[in-house]
């Protein structure tokens, strides 16, 4: 075996470079618009119950992910989320031990056998921690605080505050010149969540601040004088390290005998050494050489979650060294500044510590922990960096949801991996969120930036793919172009688990995909290629963006809240994404011809919002990018200065106030930016001229098709855009993955206008091509409305569809010809399909609830609908799932005028659909606004369609969720959970006939 892989590693030495090429343009199969390579596709989040199940059920299940669309799966060993289950054995079946390295191969064989890729977390849950020895320096620290009011005399004497806590780290004295209690913010993102309705606030005297802990004796014994003071007088503050032993996956055994009998614990993020203890164990337990070889066949990304782990101090060993190195004076004086929302701030929001400490400084103290938060800073990069290594070091790359709900500069992190992620849930489908994040990775030219896309609270079972298509667009429009999809299930039996199956989050978030759900089969698929093809136009070609907008904060919000709040800039479609200063030291960060980073995302001017933080680097970074010629425009007058505790406040105030001096530097009032832009002659690359908001998104490729993403957002909304390129246009659309030349579209001054409508939360993709030098394309310059769509036939050929919607049927084209009549035909009117029989396929529970390995029992229904309503409206379907069948009947050709064929436009399909006529399956279609061309599928006389609408399963479920088990607990709902929601097709379905108009373009 050692010799086999030799050789595979061999074959593969020379690829070494490519396969851990995480930049732009990477040599890698892409596939083709029209169908994606499995690198590309969008993977599912697999939950793996636990090393106990049936292996050939995890492979069929990663089998039926690869066949409806998706790349593959990344292998998620679930553990409950780090609960107890009863009856589950994790000496036998946890994380790492034989049984796990026996179902994880099987699930590499499944990926290899599908052609598919695999993700596979670093370890349990969310891959934050491993099985290991309690005491192993690796593992996660706290830092926990006590402390004791001096008594007024001056004089302690006894044991300091909290001794036998951990190891005494520092112990301070202060003279405390108020006190007050102050309220803690009491809502939570996570349901549970702990909260301290209320912190102690303290105001210290600066110049009072001493560190004393080489006066404590080794029993914890310390006799102090401090001067009387009067009023509150000192008080002294205890800091003790500790492992805090945070089990991700809970012990199921009291013996010690193996490593796997204490569960896995969280590791230290903040030190190579945690990093140290995970590859350790993989390389120990997991990575033998069958594993290896097969990793390096299908392995994708190695990963790791959001941080999910909790203490009450972020802290490490470590770090009074690395903050004495990188600042130049000691921790120890003002730890306690940093008591107070200095731990999770994403998941202890409302438990950010029960101390506040303040100085009597003019920043309060905000310099020091701003200095703390940096050197963390330096520890979490080790770790990250020990972790990357060590995958690329396997010929793979690392992903990894950088920094958030820590408190660091999440910004200053993103390049730091492979393939940085962020998720749906923490960023609220914020554009504003995403772009945040993006901007760093997008300078230092990642390939990849990925989404764990579709965890919403209280969807479960009910998040229509409508919906999960918006989030999408949303992600996409802040330049997000990878999406790993919130998440597929074990679909088989798993011990307390009734049918329908294990269920990850107890109920509280979406979503369960899997065969038990009605889309699956039904629809889905379709999604999942929509989703590959989208991915695939934003992971080809350099992503350029027209802004970059300075954001500094030593902790970055972890809800991602909007930043720039004007409209300026997007009402007139200029993009941009932010910058965190500590990215300017990336090398790709320089300014050339009044650009910067030319070869990559290529900004054309800086924002600086009054509200931002500018550090002493930062405003000498901005002042040479600027006189480099790069415009930087200072939005509501000057910034704001970054505390630190070096105490130059007032140079580096000076600093700033000298920024205004500077040429190409210009000041502007809120909401101006756009205008100063193009009165200094920057012009967005996409102009937009619409009725409503649209995002776009703009890769370019000079050799290959340089895309425009355009996501019209919540309304529907008509207008045009103009791009900054002459290029011939195509709509690229990505439901069936054809491409079409665009009818209609002038081209002046160096740009392309093309008129777009588009629905709520429609996109649209135009692809840009290079034409012959010696070619003339005629194309059309104004299209009647009475034009429903068109058939390109060749270069100097057009079909056009012409309804009777409108009179109107001038036509102009870029040769200067007019067409004033486009037929003489008078086609047939449009109308509605209004009686129709829906047999509805119910899905229910089996008579042996505790056989979750069963999809459904299904049985039918049948009722004639006069109009097309909500099977809540229905009594006899109203908690009913499952998969509905509309039927009705098109005459043909229509009895009055004249029709050489047909639209069909349905209402948006919300869980998607499928339609049928005279049993012949039409393509793909666009769920958000769909409209089909029947002409190719009807016949003389009468022709049966048949619109096949899967519903989601929540009505059917809420009916018993009181005998719904997973994994030993019910649903973790109130009551009886969220209202029933809305199922079937619901609205008004219109044929529209057309007649057929041959305009010649030579």
């Amino acid at each position: 075996m050692q010799t086999r892989l030799l050789f595979l590693t061999a074959l593969l030495l020379p690829q070494y470079g490519l396969a851990v090429n995480d930049q732009v343009g990477a040599k890698i199969d892409y596939g083709t618009f029209e169908n994606p390579a499995t690198r590309v596709r969008p993977r599912f989040r697999y939950w793996l119950p636990d090393a106990s199940v049936d292996p050939t059920a995890v492979q069929k299940n990663i089998k039926d992910a690869g066949a409806n669309g998706a790349g593959g799966v990344e292998f998620l060993p679930y553990f409950d989320y780090g609960n107890t289950v009863p009856g589950a054995d994790w000496v036998t079946h946890g994380f790492g031990t034989p049984a796990f390295v026996n179902i994880f191969k099987a699930a590499l064989q499944a990926h290899k056998d599908a052609g598919l890729v695999m993700d596979f977390p670093l370890g349990p849950n969310q891959g934050q921690g491993v099985p290991a020895s309690p005491d192993d320096e690796g593992l996660q620290w706290d830092l926990s605080t006590d402390s004791v009011a001096v008594p007024l005399n001056g004089v302690f004497h006894g044991q300091v505050p909290g001794w036998g806590a951990g190891e005494l780290v520092a112990l301070v004295s202060a003279q405390v010149l108020s006190s007050r209690n102050i309220s803690n913010p009491t809502n939570s993102l996570i349901p549970g969540s702990e909260v301290q309705p209320c912190a102690t606030q303290y105001v210290l005297r600066n110049s009072t601040l001493q560190e004393w802990s080489r006066n404590v004796t080794s029993t914890g014994e310390l006799s102090l004088s401090f001067p009387k003071t009067g009023g509150q007088g000192y008080r002294l503050f205890a800091f003790y390290q500790h492992r805090t032993l945070h089990q991700n996956v809970p012990s199921t055994s009291n013996v010690s005998s193996t490593i796997f009998n204490g569960g896995s614990y969280a590791v230290d993020h903040f030190s190579a050494k945690g990093a140290k203890t995970v590859t350790q164990f993989w390389d120990d337990y997991i990575l033998e050489d069958e594993v290896k070889e097969m990793l390096i066949a299908v392995g994708n990304y190695g990963w790791e979650d959001s941080i999910e782990i909790t203490s009450n101090v972020s802290w490490t060993p470590d770090l009074p060294d690395i903050f004495q190195k990188k600042h130049g004076y000691s921790l120890k004086n003002y730890l306690p500044l940093i008591i107070y929302k200095n731990n999770n701030i994403g998941l202890q929001s409302t438990a950010p510590g029960t101390i506040q400490c303040l100085l009597d400084t003019p920043d309060q103290g905000s310099g020091y922990i701003n200095d703390y938060r940096a050197a963390l800073q330096e520890g979490y990069r080790a770790y990250l960096q020990g972790l990357t290594q060590w995958v690329n070091d396997m010929n793979l790359q690392y992903s990894s949801q950088v920094g958030y709900n820590l408190n660091l500069d999440v910004l200053a992190n993103v390049p730091e991996v492979n393939a940085p992620e962020c998720e749906s849930l923490a960023f609220s489908d914020s554009i504003d969120g995403y772009r945040q994040f993006v901007g760093p990775a997008t300078l230092a030219g990642k390939r990849v930036i990925s989404n764990e896309m579709g965890a919403v609270i209280n969807k479960a079972f009910q998040h229509p793919v409508t919906a999960l298509l918006w989030e999408i667009a949303r992600a996409v429009a802040g330049g997000v172009n990878q999406f790993v999809l919130h998440g597929q299930t074990f679909s088989g039996n798993y011990t307390g688990t009734t049918w329908p199956g294990n269920t990850p989050f107890h109920f509280l978030f979406s979503e369960l995909y899997s065969e038990k759900q009605p889309s699956w089969n039904h629809g889905f698929s379709e999604a999942l290629n929509y989703v590959a093809r989208l991915q695939y136009t934003q992971q080809k070609g350099q992503p350029k963006v027209d802004v970059v907008i300075y954001n500094k904060d030593s902790a970055t919000d972890a809800q991602f809240g909007t930043v720039y709040n004007e409209t300026d800039l997007i009402e007139e479609g200029f993009t941009y994404v932010y910058l965190s200063p500590d990215n300017f030291a990336l090398p790709q960060a320089q300014v050339k011809n009044g650009t910067l980073a030319p070869d990559g995302p290529g900004f054309r001017a800086m924002i600086i919002l009054s509200s931002g933080n500018l550090t002493i680097d930062a405003v000498r970074e901005i002042k040479r990018f600027a006189r480099n010629g790069l415009p930087v425009i200072l939005s509501g007058g000057l910034p704001n200065a970054f505390y630190t505790g070096n105490g130059n406040t007032d140079n580096l105030v000076k600093e700033i106030f000298s920024l205004k001096d500077i040429q190409n530097v210009h000041i502007v009032s809120p909401g101006q930016a756009s205008r100063k832009l193009q009165s200094l002659g920057i012009a967005p690359r996409v102009r937009v001229q619409a009725n409503g908001t649209w995002y776009s998104t703009w890769h370019s490729d000079a050799n290959g098709v340089d895309y425009l993403f355009t996501l019209g957002d919540t309304v529907d909304t008509a207008g045009n855009l103009s791009i900054a390129t002459t290029r011939r246009p195509y709509f690229f659309d990505p439901w069936t993955g054809n491409r079409t030349p665009v009818l209609e579209y002038q081209q002046r001054s160096g740009r392309t206008v093309v008129p777009l409508r588009l629905a709520a939360n429609q996109t649209a993709i135009i692809g840009f091509l290079s034409t012959p030098s010696n070619a003339v394309v005629v194309h059309a310059t104004r299209v009647p409305s009475s034009v429903l769509g068109y058939n390109y036939c060749n270069q100097t050929h057009n079909v056009l569809h012409v309804s009777s919607n409108s009179a109107d049927q001038s036509l102009s084209l870029s040769n200067g010809k007019t067409i004033s009549q486009l037929t003489t035909k008078d086609p047939a009117p449009a109308y509605q399909l209004v009686n129709w029989t829906l047999i509805v396929e119910h899905w229910k529970r089996p008579d042996n609830l505790s056989d979750a390995s069963i999809v459904a029992v299904k049985h039918n229904t049948t009722h004639e609908l006069t109009s097309l309503i909500s099977w809540q409206e229905i009594p006899s379907i109203a908690n009913a799932s499952g998969v509905g069948y509309y039927t009705t009947t098109i005459p043909w050709p229509p009895s009055t005028n004249t029709a050489d064929g047909a639209y069909l436009f349905l209402p948006q399909t919300t869980n998607g659909a499928r339609v049928y006529v005279n049993g012949r399956r039409l393509p793909a279609f666009d769920f958000q606004a769909p409209k089909l061309d029947l002409t190719a599928y009807l016949v003389s006389g009468e022709n049966e369609l048949t619109v096949e609408v899967p519903s989601t399963m929540w009505n059917y479920l809420r009916t018993m969720l009181d005998e719904l088990y997973s994994a030993g607990s019910l649903p973790e709902l109130e009551g009886s959970g969220p209202d029933p929601v809305d199922n079937g097709l619901i609205g008004v379905v219109r044929v529209v006939p057309f007649v057929i108009a041959s305009i010649d373009l030579s």
